[in-house]
């Protein structure tokens, strides 16, 4: 019992340290979940992957209209960022508020996007696209609505 309480500190303690917020204003929305924040005026921007939800890839059914809906929620605006680790593409993964708003959550919420999940773990955003289904917004209005993940293993990257 010792032990898991040693090991639970250390990871506490070791996550609280590497935690990060950070305001800035963001200057760019790549697609639905990608977008950069200048945080000092003096240094180029943070590319930043939103956490917790997964976007339709650009080139994928309902991409645009993700990229669209986060460009007008939050383009040249003052946002809050808080973040923990980088993604495999060298981008900050976060959590970005807008107005005291989780912009993950509006994206999901508002049928933009998939909350993320890893296994059997539980979605961070599983409520809000629960209920984006069950009103059939955005990318739910369609049939087959595809997740990015899915997408991605049977056509690749938009990017290539």
């Amino acid at each position: 019992m010792k032990i898991v309480l040693i090991s639970l500190l250390l990871c506490f303690t070791h996550t609280a340290a590497i935690s990060k917020t950070l305001q800035g204003v963001v200057t760019h929305v790549s697609d639905g979940d990608t977008l950069w924040i200048k945080v000092d005026p003096a240094a180029k921007p943070i590319k930043v992957r939103l956490q917790g939800m997964d976007a339709p890839e650009i080139c994928q059914a309902w991409g645009t209209q993700a990229r669209d809906a986060l460009r007008a929620k939050i383009l040249k605006q003052s946002v809050s960022l808080s973040t923990r680790a980088k993604d495999d593409y060298k981008r900050v993964l976060g959590r970005v508020q807008f107005k005291a708003e989780d912009v993950g959550a509006w994206l999901v919420k508002n049928g933009h996007a998939w909350s993320d999940h890893h296994r059997r773990h539980l979605r961070p955003y599983a409520n809000e696209e629960a209920a984006a289904r069950k009103a059939r917004l955005g990318l739910w209005a369609q049939a087959g609505a595809q997740e990015p993940r899915q997408f991605r293993k049977l056509h690749g990257s938009c990017h290539k």
